[in-house]
């Protein structure tokens, strides 16, 4: 069982009681019994108010899979179908223009962006699984949108195309050429990535018989007669991009 503490009309978890109390309230310079009074006074005011909202939630829910169950097997007529979802209140007339001014937001919220997955940088699986799935989604981004004109055969409709694909990997080598250059040679030649004693390196194809194609003080390099590359090395810090 939950062991819970007593907050006015409200019971919160010991657990983020005591997080709140001794690692989030001390660095905001807020007092303790403030913070929980408004805290309790806040979940008592809007509480019915989220009710009432799920509750409507669940009735329009409930109206739209009647009337789509209702023409099962029959094509949708969208005119009939956006003046039943006005009927309903689940679209309303466009108001006025309007604007929001906001204050007292943190930078980092306001000013600053941030990534949008945060883990833990010393679980290893985890923070290789933030970088695949960001590196997937940008390939995703730029293959299922407009970012990537559909001319040339670069068509996004059907199956995958190979056309639109190399297009892709095109603008994402260039863009990391951009954002997290090597210290020499381009990403669009990269075989393979992997980290060589801290460092990120790059395999690249050999060009010389197996000598370093680039000069040794412009950037620390090493062949690989196994993979019949030149690996060259970045710093750690650069590799963050993903």
């Amino acid at each position: 069982m939950v062991e819970r503490v007593r907050v006015g009309q409200s019971q919160v978890a010991a657990e983020l009681h005591a997080f709140v109390e001794n690692e989030v309230l001390p660095g905001l310079g807020l007092a303790s019994d403030a913070f929980w009074r408004d805290f309790d006074a806040l979940l008592h005011d809007l509480a019915p108010v989220n009710r009432d909202l799920l509750a409507r939630r669940e009735t329009l829910q409930a109206e739209i899979d009647a009337w789509h169950k209702a023409r099962r097997g029959q094509p949708i007529d969208a005119d009939a179908y956006r003046a039943f979802l006005a009927e309903i209140g689940y679209l309303v007339p466009e108001g006025p223009d309007f604007s929001i001014e906001t204050s007292h937001i943190d930078e980092e919220i306001a000013r600053m962006a941030g990534p949008q997955l945060v883990v833990p940088v010393t679980n290893a699986r985890y923070a290789l699984n933030a970088a695949n799935a960001r590196w997937g989604s940008l390939y995703d981004a730029l293959y299922g949108t407009d970012a990537i004109p559909e001319d040339g055969g670069a068509t996004r409709a059907g199956g995958y195309n190979p056309v639109r694909g190399g297009k892709v990997i095109a603008w994402t080598r260039a863009f990391l050429d951009e954002a997290a250059p090597l210290a020499a040679g381009s990403h669009g030649d990269a075989l393979a990535y992997r980290v060589d004693g801290g460092v990120l390196v790059a395999d690249l194809p050999r060009r010389r018989r197996g000598r370093c194609p680039f000069p040794p003080r412009s950037r620390p390099c090493k062949t690989s007669r196994a993979r019949d590359t030149t690996a060259c090395g970045i710093p750690a810090r650069v590799a963050t991009w993903t």
